[in-house]
């Protein structure tokens, strides 16, 4: 028995839905594939939070067609497809794909979009070479640590360079502070 309309329209709001949380989208051709093998892709794929969605290029096409970020998936809408929607370790994803890849050796990549550009397989490749949201993070904080750093030893530098004391600039920079907060105090009460 083939699918309602509403089924139809149910998938397509669906696919929408999942579209909408993804950043990368890989199309691949997944022809050979038993239904164990396909559900130990979306065992692999699960972790890296990516979803396995094996759906009509037809349902697809009518998902992407009003929404410029995800139009240029259509050029790989053909035969059987799987689509494997990444929302945000693209790194993980795709090296859970190839090892899933290699140990079948019954897929291929067709392409991929992301962030309203087509890719091809060995952009989608390229990665993996880069650092993943983790390894953003940690390089942001140790640059924004090492801003800190630096401020408090030049502030600790500049009274000896001076021939000062060493604690007048970080006391005098302690007093004004002080001062400004005890206008805005003084304004702040002057107003009610």
């Amino acid at each position: 028995m083939g699918r309602t309309l509403a089924n139809k329209k149910e998938i397509v709001a669906d696919l929408k839905q999942l579209l909408n949380k993804s950043s990368l989208a890989i199309v691949i051709d997944y022809e050979g594939l038993s239904v164990s093998q396909i559900s130990d892709l979306r065992n692999r794929m699960r972790p890296t939070g990516t979803v396995c969605k094996r759906t009509k290029n037809t349902l697809m096409r009518i998902a992407v067609e009003e929404d410029t970020q995800w139009q240029p998936m259509t050029q790989y809408l053909q035969d059987s497809s799987v689509f494997l929607l990444v929302e945000e370790e693209l790194k993980d994803a795709i090296k859970a794909y190839e090892d899933f890849q290699k140990a079948t050796k019954k897929t291929k990549i067709r392409g991929g979009v992301l962030e309203g550009q087509a890719l091809t397989v060995d952009e989608i490749k390229a990665l993996k070479e880069l650092p993943s949201k983790q390894e953003l993070m940690a390089r942001i904080a140790g640059g924004i640590n090492s801003i800190a750093t630096g401020l408090a030893v030049g502030v600790n530098q500049v009274p000896t360079k001076l021939g000062r004391g060493i604690n007048q600039v970080p006391s005098s920079l302690a007093r004004a502070l002080q001062q400004v907060s005890q206008k805005e105090e003084s304004s702040d009460s002057g107003d009610s």
